[in-house]
């Protein structure tokens, strides 16, 4: 048994280089596209949101992560200097919980809190993705975030899909984002404060934000958990772009016209896919939480 226990808190170079090996590999395939693209000088109004919006470098992102209570022999020269470790017997290092703690402690706690409420609430799944619409309500052609992307029915007929639907965003980082004129429009008033009371997983841009939560968590979060976190930003962001007013066809993607029967119909059932992902994610992100937590409070003893 003892041995067995062993097993599962060390690993081996032999185990964990390979490891760590396939996990930048994956992650370099992942950031490629943005990579190439910025050595370039070229923007790319879908993707880049992940990289411009969201903080995680795709350096950061190389950087894998076994998690919390793991020893990774011959480690030490490596990972010694790398934020939230610490070495172990001169040659191992693993990360310091302690040190992690101290300086992460209340995003953990938020994140877990928030994570937590957004499983237990029933999704919704009524938006359509106005969100994305309320942002240019009644804007100029020279006030648009992505100016150089037309609208896909026009100027006059986007206010008129907001004027004729009703709205009732639920998240504050995307209601910031709408128009002075469309503020007042929505069913509700999200703020920072009431995000752990609003959140539900039926939303998109919740969807995407567990790569956020993810991120900001670092080494307690395994490195295939964050990049799958990722994968589901990737899909969701091309989504909500395709369901947005923007004509994006000249990225290959085609539209999902939320303004039409069909289009509504869509939407929802791409939106239930990705509720599902999302909270198999949000579960995955609350046990590493709750393994550091474990392995923190048996050291501290």
């Amino acid at each position: 048994m003892a041995q067995d226990r062993r097993r599962a808190t060390h690993l081996s170079e032999p185990e964990w280089r390979p490891r760590a090996a396939e996990h930048r590999a994956r992650a370099d395939a992942l950031t490629a596209g943005h990579r190439a693209r910025r050595q370039r000088g070229e923007t790319h109004a879908v993707e880049d949101f992940l990289f411009t919006y969201y903080s995680c470098s795709p350096a950061e992102l190389r950087r894998w992560h076994p998690g919390a209570g793991i020893v990774l022999h011959g480690a030490a020269e490596e990972r010694g200097a790398w934020r939230h470790y610490t070495t172990v017997d001169g040659t191992d290092a693993r990360v310091d919980l302690t040190a992690y703690f101290a300086k992460r402690g209340g995003t953990v706690d938020y994140v877990e809190r928030l994570l937590s409420a957004t499983l237990e609430r029933p999704p919704r799944f009524g938006c359509f993705g106005l969100h994305e619409w309320a942002m240019v309500y009644r804007m100029t052609p020279e006030e648009l975030r992505h100016r150089s992307l037309p609208l896909r029915i026009g100027h006059r007929e986007t206010d008129a899909v907001v004027e004729s639907h009703p709205i009732a965003c639920t998240h504050f980082d995307a209601y910031r984002f709408f128009t002075p004129a469309a503020g007042p429009l929505n069913e509700l008033r999200p703020t920072r404060e009431s995000q752990s009371a609003m959140e539900q997983a039926g939303c998109l841009h919740a969807g995407m934000d567990v790569y956020k939560w993810a991120a900001k968590l670092g080494p307690i979060v395994p490195g295939a958990l964050l990049l799958d976190c990722l994968v589901l930003a990737s899909d969701i962001r091309r989504v909500d772009m395709r369901a947005s007013p923007y004509d994006v066809s000249s990225f290959g993607l085609p539209a999902i016209p939320i303004e039409r029967p069909e289009g509504k119909r869509e939407y929802a059932r791409l939106q239930r896919g990705f509720t599902e992902r999302g909270n198999g994610l949000r579960e995955r992100i609350l046990e590493a939480i709750t393994t550091a937590r474990r392995v923190h409070a048996a050291v501290a003893a």
